[in-house]
Parts: C-alpha cells; structure tokens; sequence
C-alpha cells in the first residue's frame, strides 16, 4: 500500500504543478493510505492559499477542504492513528535531520512499504531506508 504524505496530497487538492500525476496514483492504486496528521496539514496548506496568499476566496477554501474529506470519507485514503508512528518518526527525524511531521510518513511507509511525496528531503530519507519511493515534482 502506497502511503502519500501532506506535500504530494496538497498538490493534488490545490492543483498545483504536476497534480494530475497525484491524481493517477489515486485513481489507479488506492486506497492509499496516511497519517490523521494528513488532515490538519493539508487543512492548513488550503488556510495559507486563502489568508495568507490570497490565491483563492473563502469559498473555495471550504470547497477544497471537503474535496480533501471525500478522499477520507470515501476510503480512497485510509487513515491511520500518528500516535502509532510517533517514537519510529522520532528517531527518523533525529537520525536523518528531517522534521518530525515529514517523519511521520517514513515511518508509515516503513510499514507499508512505499511512499509518494513531492518533499526531496523526505524522499532521499525514505529511499536511504529502503522504501519504494515516488517523488514528484
């Protein structure tokens, strides 16, 4: 199962460059899977685009964030609990100088075997520890 971390799934729901490609990986081999941390992430991604970027109004915000809670609620993603990847994320983050929320994916991937990202630095950890790794871009 591949999990997708909080960079290559803000991609897709704010359709940034390269999000059709996202968009393949979700249609053609789901569920994928994540971290409930997902939602806050991305959540927050689509709270810049609109307060701090002002790319987009209230509206689609709202919009785009049920677009993100239909992937959850459909099951086209699972999530799973952080908690339970948290002290495996800790000492990833320790050992390979990323942040603790990029390591909470290394960390679920290590479980699950693959990992899509659009985060260079998690995806240089992730392939040093093994794990099938899709970066894009």
């Amino acid at each position: 199962m591949i999990v997708i971390d909080a960079s290559a799934l803000t991609k897709y729901i704010l359709h940034e460059e390269n999000w059709e490609r996202i968009g393949a990986f979700i249609r053609e081999r789901r569920p994928l899977c994540s971290v409930d941390h997902i939602v806050k992430e991305v959540g927050n991604a689509v709270w810049r685009h609109y307060s701090l970027r002002r790319a987009i109004d209230k509206a689609k915000a709202i919009k785009l964030y049920q677009a993100l809670m239909k992937l959850v609620n459909t099951g086209v993603i699972t999530l799973e609990p952080e908690v339970d990847y948290v002290q495996t994320a800790l000492r990833i983050a320790l050992e390979h100088g990323i942040t603790l929320y990029d390591s909470l994916y290394v960390a679920q991937a290590q479980k699950h075997g693959e990992l899509l990202t659009s985060d260079r630095n998690q995806a240089k950890v992730a392939t040093g520890l093994g794990i099938k790794t899709y970066l894009i871009l």
